[in-house]
Parts: C-alpha cells; sequence; structure tokens
C-alpha cells in the first residue's frame, strides 16, 4: 500500500482544485510567467493562506518590501504574519562617477545574499517559503554554473528543512527559463493576454493534476482561479422524466416535453419568442417549486423582466421566491472557465433544475477567450449540465427572417439532444409565427408544425398548419385539401 501525501493549501480554492489538493508538501515548485503575470501575487495568496502552526517566509530580490506590502494590501492579503528578508538592491547599490554598478562587488557572487537567506531560515525555520524571483541571483554569480550551482543548493537547504517553496522565475534574456525547471517538483505557467490570463501546469511530480488551461483572475479579493471544466468528473442519479412546457401544443409536438438532463436549442430568427418560449418551461418549473436559473447575453434583466411579464411571466416574483435567478453577464467580463465555474456553483448549491443560455451568439461574444470558437467550451459546458441532470436550454438567433430554412447558422446541432425551432410566416399579407421540432433524441415528437402566437394572456399556439404547404421558407401557399362528402355536400 503507497505511503499518502501530505499536501499543503495554496490558498486558492481553484488551484487546489488543479493540483488535487494542493502542493505537495516538503517540495519545491517555480511559478513561471512574464512581468505582471500575477507570480507575485500568487506567492503571497500561499504564504497567506499558513496556518496558525505555520511560519511563512517571503524572500524578495528584486520589489522592494513596502511596495510588496502595499500592493498585497490592496488585493486583501495578510502580510502581518509574513516574514520577509528584503535583499532588493536599494539606492546604496548606486556608486558615483561616470557609471555604476546594480550591486557592490563583494557580492558578485551572491554570498552576502545566500548568507542572509541561511540566517532568517535557521531563525524563524519557515513551513512555507516564496522566493521572488530566482532569476535575480543570476545577476549575482560570474556563470550560468555559479547561478544553477547556488539555485539548487538554496531549494535542497530549505525542502531539506521542511519547507514547501514557491520560487519565482521570468525569462531574462540570459538564461532560459526552461533551464530551471529542473531546479523544482513543479512547474505552474501564468501569462496574461487579451483572451484572459490563462494557468498550465506541464510538470507535477508525484500526483496528477488537471489538464487545460485553467483562466485566473486578480482583483480587490485576491486571485481566483477557475479550473477547465471536465464534464466527466461530474455526474448525479436522476430520473430523466419529461419537463412539461405547460402549453398543452408544445407538450404535444415534444411527446410530452424536453427530458431532464437534455440539451435543447430553441432556434429562430430575432422577435419570434425564444426566449419567452424558454422561459415558459422556467415557469412550469417555478410551479412545481423548482429552481431555474437564466443567464442574459444579449440583453438586459431589466428588458427581459418587463417583456416577460407583459406576457404573462411573472420573473420578479419567481425571483422573489427563491425559484429564478437572473444574471446579466456583461461584456469581456468573465472567460468560458469563469463563466462555467459559476453555472457549476449555481447548480450545486441550490440544486437548480433548468439552466438557459440566452443567447449562443452572445455567449461567443461577451466571454473573453483566447479561442475562436466558442463551441468547444459551449459542448463541455453542455456535457457538465447532462450529466447532473439539469435541462439546459440554449437559445440561438438565425439571420433569415424569412426565406431558406437554417436550424442554427453556428453549426451547433451537434450539441442539442433536442432542437425546437421558430418561423415567421408572411400570410395573406400578415406577419405570423409557427413552431416545429427538428429533432429529439430520447422519443418520438410531432412532425407538423402549428402556429405560434404571443399574447398578453401567455404563450398561444393553435393546431397542426396542414392546410400549408412550404411553410419553411416563410411564405407558405394554401392547400386545397380533399373535401369529405359532407363538406362537398355543403
Amino acid at each position: 500500500m503507497g505511503r499518502s501525501i501530505e499536501r499543503v493549501s495554496t490558498g486558492i480554492g481553484g488551484l487546489d482544485a488543479v493540483l488535487h489538493g494542493g502542493f505537495v508538501a516538503g517540495r519545491s515548485y517555480m511559478l513561471n510567467g512574464p512581468p505582471g503575470a500575477g507570480k507575485t501575487v500568487l506567492g503571497l495568496g500561499f504564504l497567506d493562506a499558513a496556518g496558525s502552526d505555520e511560519s511563512a517566509l517571503f524572500v524578495n530580490l528584486e520589489e522592494d518590501v513596502e511596495d510588496l506590502r502595499t500592493n498585497a494590501a490592496v488585493l486583501g492579503v495578510d502580510v502581518d504574519a509574513i516574514e520577509f528578508v528584503d535583499l532588493s538592491p536599494g539606492p546604496e547599490a548606486f556608486a558615483g562617477g561616470d557609471g555604476y554598478e546594480v550591486f557592490p562587488a563583494s557580492e558578485v557572487e551572491g554570498e552576502p545574499l545566500v548568507e542572509a537567506i541561511v540566517d532568517r531560515v535557521e531563525a524563524i525555520d519557515p513551513d512555507r517559503v516564496v522566493v521572488d524571483p530566482i532569476t535575480q541571483l543570476h545577476y549575482l554569480t560570474s556563470s550560468d554554473y555559479q547561478f544553477r550551482k547556488q539555485a539548487v543548493g538554496l531549494m535542497r537547504f530549505l525542502t531539506d528543512r521542511g519547507a514547501t517553496v514557491l520560487y519565482t522565475a521570468q525569462d531574462t534574456g540570459r538564461l532560459p527559463t526552461e533551464d530551471l525547471e529542473y531546479i523544482g517538483d513543479g512547474t505552474i505557467l501564468l501569462d496574461a493576454s487579451p483572451g484572459g490570463r490563462v494557468l498550465r501546469v506541464p510538470k507535477f511530480r508525484g500526483s496528477p493534476t488537471r489538464s487545460g488551461e485553467h483562466t485566473f483572475r486578480i482583483d480587490a479579493d485576491g486571485l481566483a482561479v477557475f479550473p477547465e471544466l471536465r464534464p466527466g468528473d461530474h455526474d448525479r442519479t436522476f430520473e430523466p422524466e419529461p419537463v412539461p412546457s405547460g402549453i398543452p401544443e408544445v407538450d404535444e409536438l415534444l411527446h410530452g416535453g424536453l427530458e431532464r438532463g437534455t440539451v435543447s436549442i430553441l432556434s429562430g430568427p430575432t422577435g419570434v419568442g425564444k426566449t419567452t418560449l424558454g422561459t415558459q418551461f422556467v415557469k412550469e418549473a417555478a410551479g412545481r417549486g423548482e429552481r431555474s436559473v437564466v443567464y442574459l447575453f444579449e440583453e438586459t434583466h431589466g428588458t427581459f423582466a418587463t417583456r416577460s411579464a407583459a406576457l404573462g411571466i411573472p420573473v420578479e416574483r419567481m425571483i422573489e421566491r427563491g425559484t429564478l435567478r437572473v444574471e446579466e453577464v456583461d461584456a469581456l467580463d468573465r472567460t468560458p472557465q469563469e463563466f462555467a465555474d459559476a453555472v457549476r456553483r449555481e447548480v450545486e448549491a441550490n440544486d437548480t433544475s433548468i439552466a438557459m443560455i440566452d443567447g449562443i451568439a452572445g455567449y461567443g461574444l461577451t466571454l473573453r477567450s483566447r479561442e475562436t470558437d466558442p463551441a468547444r467550451r459551449l459542448h463541455s459546458l453542455g456535457r457538465y449540465l447532462k450529466n447532473v441532470g439539469v435541462t439546459s436550454v440554449f437559445v440561438d438567433e438565425t439571420s433569415n427572417i424569412t426565406g431558406e430554412f437554417r436550424a442554427t447558422d453556428r453549426d451547433l446541432s451537434y450539441l442539442a439532444d433536442n432542437i425546437v425551432f421558430l418561423r415567421h410566416l408572411e400570410l395573406g399579407g400578415e406577419l405570423r409565427k409557427a413552431i416545429g421540432v427538428l429533432k429529439k433524441r430520447t422519443s418520438d415528437f410531432e412532425r407538423t408544425l402549428r402556429e405560434f402566437e404571443m399574447t398578453e394572456h401567455g404563450l398561444k399556439v393553435g393546431e397542426p398548419l396542414t392546410d400549408l404547404r412550404g411553410v419553411l421558407t416563410g411564405t407558405p401557399e394554401v392547400v386545397e385539401r380533399d373535401r369529405t362528402p359532407a363538406e362537398r355536400f355543403d
């Protein structure tokens, strides 16, 4: 039987999830990334997470310690219990004359700095240590060999005393950071781009980690990590029963409704009633005492609530009763990983039964992403919701008002278990609407079209449009059907 591995929390819940519990105690890890990526912030958060029986040491070789304290306070990090070894160069490091030297000649081999670190470590015997940045030692040595020798020796000295160590690194031009990976037991890569801050773990000895690109955010609350969603890690037992809309004709089209734990796309052009139809399923769920969540990517909360109320759907009342949450997603405010993490927390904390995303185009445009195609992230989110028994409704707007029929403009049909489409019709010089079902994986469905109408009393759906042909073109023609003998007699 294998020996259990002691874990040390990173102080960041999302990063602990990526590392399956945190760093392995008594080992060293490199935080690698360009300036401003968040390495120092992560290191301070790690030290701030030290327990009451732990001691923490920050060895700063570059940034002034008072600046570190100020920046930490802005991010909500308490540094009062953190010991600092301030080895950053101060004004006294500069010499007069025609030129200057960054460090005194006596420190060219870095011996006084190393001695200062050793003295403080022996004095406080730290459990957690951050060295920021270790690459600064490179400027204090005469050769790459001397630098590697000191870096390896420092890490061994710290870990041999039982400390868990983080050391930051960035490419100095003189020494590629890849040359520093062998020093530690793991590497965490951090990057910042217009698509968001991204964290990866290419190396972690002694334990598997969650693969993929994990995004993170730095704000007044500190650093938060949002792991890549892996649908296969989540499962829940549920009964795949029908989820009705409460409108008999719609439920007849769907042979009872949308099954629990399925992904449905409501497709159609602007103004045809897609969001209202999705909200009707939410209203019916609220009547059963179930909770739903609606994410608005393309309109405001106020507009959504006002329009729904005008159609007999009491959104605000459902929110007050706790059977509905409506969240307006701000443009470029989140990454897909952060949004998926928010959805997962909502579902698991509140036993949410229906999740509606309105709409797919806004999802792709609003979320900050390094990817050009959001379908992969949306597919992972849909699979997760299916695995935990949530009925998910994705609203997709097609470009054609009338004319050639398309189920979706984004080739997302493969994501869906069910596709319900709505169409504008021009009939007798009047613009009307129709509803139909294109796809249903879990059961049969009615293969007819019905007229669809939005009124102040709610949604109304008529009988099958058997007297029309060419409905999917948007300009149907009336078909003269055969009359019965009684009708011919009349």
